[in-house]
């Protein structure tokens, strides 16, 4: 395929998930990815989940980042679970503000987090590899594209080494957001994030709850699919292969999949780019 690629999975809830993501792992590292990314919850709430599953794909033998994020956080808790994963040989974070658990003040001793990847550089130096979050259509909660721009500016001038976007569908978003990025001097890998298409209704929810933007010619063809599950997966896997073709060959530098521990579909799409 000749570009590297990125994984995501989510934490196991059950030790029947564990098992199954542990299977996933195996069939996808056929794919040589460059890291595995593991999210975290809202408020943490996922932590030690996050913690072990990046502990196991270190064990496995690949490269593994620990999605980390600040909200509500004190700089003495953050102090400490750095130093968690740095004994746990973890030298890759995906730095994030991240969400509260509904029903929780703000509070915390940072406010964004650009303030978390400044404090991790002052902590920890160079040892960490630091992503960070963007948002090619805005994130949803940015007052402007502008305000949000500048946000992004804010991450990589604290010390971020790339970053990965959140998924779209329109590959012209993705391109001048990273033109927007190269005028402020932010020349950093910007990874765009892929999710394939598998499930219609499920996508439409993560969508509007995320900001990201389905375009209508997609969402007429799915919603025209009713409930044929076949057909909206082979139509998915002609929508997202032709997106990945089209950031392949206007140099994006990687993509990062975002499996929800699946392996299928992020399996048939690389063979499709590699066919």
């Amino acid at each position: 395929m000749n570009l590297p690629i990125s994984l995501e999975f989510f934490p196991p809830k059950t030790p029947e998930g564990v098992a199954k993501l542990r299977m996933v792992r195996q069939s996808l590292y056929e794919l040589k990815p460059e890291f595995c990314s593991v999210t975290y919850g809202a408020g943490g709430s996922t932590q030690e989940g996050t913690f072990s599953t990046v502990s196991d794909i270190l064990g496995e033998g690949v490269d593994a980042a620990a999605h980390f994020s600040c909200v509500g956080a004190t700089r003495d808790k953050v102090r400490e679970e750095l130093a968690e994963l740095k004994s746990r040989g973890v030298k890759r974070l995906v730095a994030l503000r991240g969400d509260l658990p509904s029903g929780y003040g703000a509070g915390g001793e940072f406010v964004y987090a650009s303030d978390l990847v400044a404090f991790i550089r002052a902590e920890t130096g160079a040892h960490f590899r630091i992503e960070v979050a963007c948002y090619p259509e805005i994130h949803p909660q940015a007052r402007s594209a502008e305000t949000d721009l500048q946000a992004y500016a804010a991450k990589i001038r604290a010390g971020a080494d790339s970053a990965i976007t959140q998924y779209f569908y329109n590959a012209d978003a993705y391109f001048r957001f990273v033109e927007e990025g190269d005028r402020l001097g932010l020349h950093v890998p910007v990874v765009p994030g892929i999710m394939p298409i598998t499930n219609s209704s499920q996508l439409m929810r993560f969508s509007d709850a995320c900001g990201a933007e389905i375009p209508r010619w997609i969402r007429l063809r799915l919603q025209g699919f009713g409930d044929d599950g076949d057909a909206i997966k082979a139509f998915g896997l002609d929508v997202v292969t032709a997106l990945c073709e089209q950031l392949r060959a206007g140099g994006a530098p990687g993509l990062h999949f975002y499996t929800m521990n699946q392996a299928g579909p992020t399996a048939e799409i690389c063979q499709r780019l590699r066919g």
